[in-house]
This record gives structure tokens, sequence and C-alpha cells, in this order.
């Protein structure tokens, strides 16, 4: 599903390196067994990962198949807890730059979205009753937000939540627009243009960037709109990284109006017909990414201390994949690029020279 997140809080605890481990699933157990789930799941991230850096965004929330077992892959992205884990590629939690006493509130929130993605995408249960569960997790969140008890279905996900919402005052209509953007992923597979694609990323991706600025005390008006910049690069890039796994789930990210322009036919795109209009539409909207990332890049000079490098390697992973996917000739459909270990030295090196160089913003430079 996709308010990953693009992008997006859109790939898990993303780290430096290219970790995988498997952690179960918590969906709609008993609170104490969800508890123990998400615990677990802590001390084997933070072992695995050890010396390397969580980052885990955006949005970019897991198109890749699921089972009650579920491959973590750890990756880079912007946002909070982990854009997937093939789930949330794009997510930043609980990393090892994050303060001690924001961590709960960035595993939250990652549960959050993280248990709505999965009742928004996982298995086989019809739309109509996945919009049910969603509508009454919404329920739940509105619940918590008053002040009153949730359900007993999702206390695992909603008892921490409270808690940080209670100590934070998080905004319930990030929230809530998260939660909007997985209805929309149960019910809309084809977007008509970039200002509806755009529409969905305010929701699916956006909202992560700004309930971390919200954790770090930023809330100026130029910070918020580079924060939005960055979580739909975000989002776009990995809408782009995933074409070929969205496309078999019968999913197009591509705007149709895009598509129209460079002469590519949608259906032969989901058919996974490669073709060179395809290719020179993919290095259009691949610029277009880049583009609202070179806008966002600023904001990393105005988040403070080790969040500000954090967000830089965050940047610069979301460039680091454009840039494979422009190695690759733009061929998504039969190639899916990935950070890997290698990747970190340069993803590092790119991230020290935003303290004074903008031209690394360019990607390509090392």
């Amino acid at each position: 599903m996709r308010a990953r997140t693009s992008p997006a809080y859109s790939q898990f605890p993303p780290a430096v390196c290219d970790a995988t481990v498997t952690v179960r699933t918590a969906r709609t157990g008993s609170g104490a067994d969800s508890t123990r789930e998400q615990a677990a799941a802590s001390r084997t991230l933070d072992s695995a990962m050890n010396s390397c850096i969580f980052i885990g965004i955006l949005v970019a929330r897991g198109r890749h198949a699921r089972c009650r077992r579920t491959q973590c892959r750890l990756k880079f992205a912007w946002t909070i807890a982990p854009v997937s884990v093939d789930h949330y590629e794009n997510f930043p939690v609980a990393s090892l730059l994050c303060p001690p006493r924001l961590r709960p509130a960035v595993s939250a929130v990652y549960w959050f979205a993280r248990t709505a993605d999965d009742l928004a995408d996982e298995g086989d249960t019809p739309a109509p009753e996945r919009l049910a569960d969603l509508a009454a997790y919404r329920n739940d969140l509105d619940a918590v937000v008053a002040g009153l008890a949730p359900s007993l279905r999702w206390t695992g996900v909603f008892g921490p939540l409270a808690m940080a919402v209670r100590r934070f005052e998080l905004p319930h209509a990030l929230l809530a627009d998260l939660l909007s953007a997985f209805e929309q992923d149960v019910v809309k597979q084809r977007y008509a243009d970039r200002a509806e694609l755009l529409d969905y990323c305010r929701r699916s991706a956006n909202p992560i960037g700004r309930l971390l600025l919200h954790l770090y005390g930023v809330n100026d008006a130029a910070s918020l709109r580079r924060s939005d910049a960055i979580c739909t690069a975000l989002q776009l890039a990995n809408f782009w990284q995933d074409l070929r796994t969205d496309t078999r789930r019968g999913r197009l990210y591509l705007p149709l109006a895009d598509c129209d322009r460079h002469g590519a036919d949608p259906q032969a795109v989901l058919a996974g017909r490669d073709s060179p209009a395809l290719h020179a539409l993919l290095a259009c909207e691949v610029a277009w990414a880049r583009s609202l990332m070179a806008d966002g890049a600023p904001l990393v000079h105005s988040v403070p201390g080790r969040a500000g490098w954090e967000l830089r390697l965050v940047v610069q992973g979301g460039l680091r994949i454009l840039d494979k996917i422009a190695h690759a000739q733009f061929d998504s459909l039969r190639v899916r690029p990935r950070l890997r270990a290698f990747d970190a030295p340069v993803l590092a090196w790119r991230a020290l020279r935003m303290r004074t160089l903008p031209a690394s913003l360019a990607g390509e430079s090392a």
C-alpha cells in the first residue's frame, strides 16, 4: 500500500546498510501480544542495525507482498518509523540520531501508519470490508485524540499513540490525513494528472515530515513547505522505483496526462510491456522528483542537531535512488534499484558536503 510512505514515510526504518530482518507483524491480536511483538521487533532491529543509522520514511508504504511474517528491508527515506520494511521505506524510526525522548512517539506513529497500511492493503479482504475496518480505525483515532478510550481491537497501537498525543499534542489532522490516503489506496488505482498525484502525496507522505518537525519544535512556514517538498519527492522516487511491483498489483502512479504527453500507453505499462516512450516518461518523472528534492533540501540547515544530519542522509538516500533509476536507463519495469551497503560512503560524503556545497544535491557527483 502506498501512503507508504512516496516515498515515505515509502522504506522501514531505513538504514545505512541494506540489512534484512524478519519481524512478526501485529494486526488485530490482543494488546499484550501486540505489545510483545513490537518490543521483540524493536530489540531485533536494535541488534541488527547496531551501529547503522535507522531512517525508516515516508511514506513509502509497502506495495510488496505481505504475509504474517514480513521481510523488513531497512533502507533510506524521510520520516519517522520504518517507509518499508517493505511497508515504509521512507519513515525514520527510532533512529540512533533521534533523541531518546522522542523515540516512543516516533514508534507510535509508525505502528499507527503501519497497521492502517495492513488494513488497507494486506491479504485478499474485499474492498468494502477494508473500508469498514479503516472506518473503525479512524473512530479509535478520534477517541484517542478526544481523550476517550479506544476499542480493544488495536490496543497495541492506540495505547502508545494516546501517550504520544497527550505528551506532544500530535496534530489530529495529520494523522487523519494518513488514514485518508490509506482509504484512497483501497479504491483508486489511477491518477489523471500531477495535481491528483500531488494531492495524494499531500496526505500519504507529507504528514510524516510535518509530524517529525512538530516533535522537533520546527513549525515555521518555510520549513513546513520544504518538508512537504522532500516527502513528496521521496514518495515519487518510491513510485518510480517500484513501478514493476505496483503495476503487478494493478496500480499505476504515472499520471495519465504525462503518459499521453510522452506517448506511453498506460495499459501496456500495466501489462509489463516496456518501450522507449516509457523510458522517456520516467526520465521526466525522475527529473520532477529531483527538482522537488532540491527545493526542499535547504531544510537540513533548519532542523536542529542530530535530526538535521539524519535528514541529510534521507535527502541523499532519495537522490541516490533516483541516480540508480537513471543508471538503469529508466528500466523500472525490469529493474528495481535499491540502496546497498556500498552506497553508504557515497551517502555520507554527500551528506557532509551539504554543509557548504549546494551542488551536492545534483547527485551523480560522487
